[in-house]
């Protein structure tokens, strides 16, 4: 593996890794009922446009096309907007367990997508390999010993995790030459403020109110964690891997969002190390490794 393809394993490593503590966080959030799915998005995309707008003043100035404006205004909503609004909507009705077996489906929609659009081969060793760690996401989800009281999964939350699986592998198979063209601070800081502005209007009324909403201290503290790193840092990663990776491979990373639940959950003494999920772990890893090696002609 050149080193190239290193950095871009262990960027979308630390994004997913980011990732499988936000579930917690967000469904932590979403109980306290201190502040709504949209505000909420409002908050991430505002502090994250912020935060990629300074940094862009310290990086040479890149000028971005008039045609790809409309582009970058297209990947910001399918690759931001709705994936996160729709996982911020249904973590309020959706449990942990089914959230995490409702993200395996991630890799199999981006699999086709960049069959689609980008004319990715879906070969017997990739494919193999997207089933393969899928199976063992779902060995792992039903073998864990989890704490009771689980809340139920409606059918509209259900929907959501759908929705919000379908179109971040859209995002993923569709704009990864767009992405490719401009550097990971160019495109962040458009595709976020895009974001934002697209989001004001359905949460204009309840931002001018924020100051009189009352929120624990560990609730801002976890709001700040998804600001700072499960939407500037996260997405910074993301587009970085994107450059050096193949869609496929991008999206079988977020395999590794039930495994950080489960370390949690073990160090926090609600669940223990077992066989079934050293053998869970192993068919996951074996699977993303499948998927690496599976080389096309003329891919990266």
């Amino acid at each position: 593996m050149d080193r190239s393809k290193a950095t871009g394993h262990i960027a979308i490593a630390g994004a997913y890794t980011i990732f499988g503590l936000n579930i917690v966080f967000c469904k932590d959030i979403a109980n306290a009922e201190a502040i709504s799915p949209m505000l909420l998005f409002t908050l991430r995309a505002f502090g994250a446009s912020i935060l990629f707008w300074i940094l862009s003043f310290f990086l040479p100035r890149e000028k971005v096309s008039r045609a790809d404006f409309w582009k970058i205004a297209a990947a910001s909503v399918i690759g931001l907007f709705i994936p996160q609004y729709t996982f911020l909507q249904a973590i309020t009705m959706a449990s942990p367990i089914d959230t995490a077996i409702l993200s395996t489906l991630g890799p199999i929609f981006t699999m086709f997508f960049a069959y689609f659009f980008q004319k990715e081969p879906i070969s017997l060793k990739k494919a193999g390999g997207v089933m393969i760690s899928l199976a063992g996401v779902l060995f792992l989800i039903f073998n864990s010993v989890h704490a009771g009281g689980v809340a139920a999964t409606s059918p509209a939350g259900i929907i959501l995790l759908l929705v919000n699986c379908l179109s971040f592998a859209l995002y993923l198979g569709l704009f990864r030459p767009l992405i490719s063209r401009y550097s990971v601070v160019t495109f962040m800081k458009w595709t976020f403020l895009v974001s934002l502005l697209v989001s004001l209007p359905f949460s204009a009324g309840e931002l001018l109110r924020i100051g009189s909403l009352e929120m624990p201290g560990k609730v801002a503290l976890e709001i700040g964690y998804l600001i700072f790193f499960a939407t500037f840092v996260a997405y910074f990663l993301i587009p970085f891997a994107q450059q050096r990776l193949r869609p496929t491979l991008v999206s079988m990373y977020t395999y590794l969002q039930p495994i950080i639940a489960a370390v949690v959950s073990i160090s926090s003494g609600m669940d223990s190390l077992n066989w079934q999920k050293i053998l869970a772990t192993i068919l996951i890893v074996g699977g993303v490794i499948m998927v690496s090696r599976s080389r096309a002609a003329g891919q990266g």
